[in-house]
């Protein structure tokens, strides 16, 4: 299990991840927790190439961090992975979306990274 909290903005950011077999889940969770939107990313060794999917809830907002989360790390791993992503702030400016999103970015970093040390 891999859990990393970071303070940003107004909120805490937290990342948790956990094998399920061979594949990962990721949670990618802040301020009011939620399931905001759910990604899928699979790795085809054929090609080399990583894929996503995403379905979104209505009215959130989270689908591009939860894609592009779910392709990184199943391109990084080779692995399918599936990660649930729920960030709420009220009020939020733009300012404090960037912010999110690059921590957010950067916490999948340092989750790859641990895997690379355990590999």
């Amino acid at each position: 299990m891999f859990k990393i909290t970071r303070k940003v903005s107004r909120i805490e950011v937290t990342l948790e991840a956990k094998k399920l077999g061979e594949d990962y889940l990721l949670t990618l969770t802040g301020g009011k927790e939620h399931a905001g939107a759910v990604a899928v990313g699979l790795f085809d060794e054929k090609s080399g190439r990583a894929s996503s999917s995403v379905i979104t809830l209505p009215g959130h907002r989270e689908e591009q961090l939860a894609l592009d989360s779910a392709k990184r790390v199943s391109k990084a791993t080779g692995k399918t992975s599936v990660v649930v992503a729920g960030i709420h702030v009220d009020n939020i400016s733009p300012e404090e979306i960037k912010e999110i999103v690059s921590a957010a970015e950067e916490m999948v970093g340092n989750f790859l990274l641990s895997c690379e040390k355990v590999a």
